[in-house]
């Protein structure tokens, strides 16, 4: 059904968003060389092709791409090449209190790690201060077991723990807070999911129906501003069984993530089928659209809570080929 142009233009939605995880990698021998350096209370760095002592050593060599293989201890005390004064912290960031971030060239080093001096105010940091390492007092290999510069000497070498393995993974979290602005189409798209409606769009009529809808055609660029509901009912035209566990996952495999072609529109989008074992699912199956109760609707897609076989023929496969 086509609903035309909004008759009154509303602002586009916007929410913060909170992108926040642990990143796990495996270090590889050049990455490990330097955060079990950390760890046993060393600084290293790595002798690049050219001669430069590198640090934090580089995975690949800078000139011949080659990976470094000679690795030097440099020393726990340096000079601030530049640094910025940052007066108001985030959170996660290393301290509460206003710090300075700065390029710092490590003795015996010709290149400058980043890191953090704690300094009362911006006027106690200036280039060419000295400043040493200020260790953690429980270290684990990573950029953490120096918790900050200072200024000053090197003090001496922290006591190093007694002989481990080398730190062979890393894991970071990840925790990003930022404000996103939906585009006029995706705004009207979420505002009928809030109303228990599927909205997409087209460019006008006789042109192929977007859900969700899409700024522009693909093929032509032109805007797709008429608005279009459709059914929230459909076919699945191709799927995936999972399988395989893995980290916050709400559901229990096996179970199936399909295309769903929702009629009246001419492009699938994503989403679960459930309410069936998962060997029961195949292309053509007409399913429709489980919602959560009324009073739980935001704007979101999670107020359709997944899709269940409607016990309706299956499509034939001319009927959806050209849209796999």
């Amino acid at each position: 059904m086509s609903l035309g142009k909004s008759a009154v233009a509303e602002p586009p939605l916007s929410a913060p968003l909170n992108l926040k995880f642990d990143y796990t990698r495996s270090t590889g021998p050049t990455v490990s060389a330097f955060v079990t350096g950390l760890r046993d209370g060393r600084i290293v760095g790595a002798r690049g092709s050219d001669g430069r002592i590198l640090v934090p050593p580089p995975e690949f060599d800078p000139v011949t791409h080659e990976a470094p293989t000679d690795f030097v201890d440099v020393g726990q005390a340096g000079t601030v090449v530049s640094w910025t004064w940052n007066a108001q912290p985030l959170p996660g960031q290393p301290f509460d209190r206003p710090f300075a971030w700065a390029l710092i060239r490590l003795d015996g080093a010709d290149t400058a790690l980043v890191h953090v001096v704690d300094v009362p105010s911006a006027d106690d940091i200036r280039t060419g201060m000295r400043v040493r390492a200020r260790w953690a007092d429980e270290r684990v290999g990573d950029i953490h077991d120096i918790v900050a510069f200072e200024p000053g000497e090197a003090a001496g070498t922290p006591d190093a723990p007694a002989p481990g393995e080398p730190v062979t993974m890393l894991t970071t979290p990840i925790d990003l807070l930022y404000k996103h602005t939906a585009s006029p189409e995706e705004s009207w798209y979420l505002r009928g999911l809030k109303e228990g409606r599927i909205v997409g769009g087209r460019t006008g009529p006789g042109g192929k129906v977007y859900v969700p809808p899409r700024g522009a055609s693909p093929t032509d660029g032109v805007p797709t501003k008429e608005h279009v509901e459709v059914s929230d009912r459909g076919i699945v035209t191709t799927f995936c069984i999972v399988n395989v566990p893995f980290m916050g996952q709400q559901i229990k495999p096996p179970y199936v993530a399909a295309y769903v072609l929702l009629d009246g529109a001419d492009i699938p989008f994503l989403h679960l089928i459930l309410e069936c074992d998962a060997s029961e699912v195949r292309m053509g199956m007409r399913v429709q659209a489980k919602w959560r109760p009324q009073e739980e609707w935001d704007h979101t897609l999670r107020n359709i809570e997944y899709f269940r076989p409607t016990g309706e023929p299956d499509a034939d496969f001319d009927s959806f080929k050209h849209h796999l």
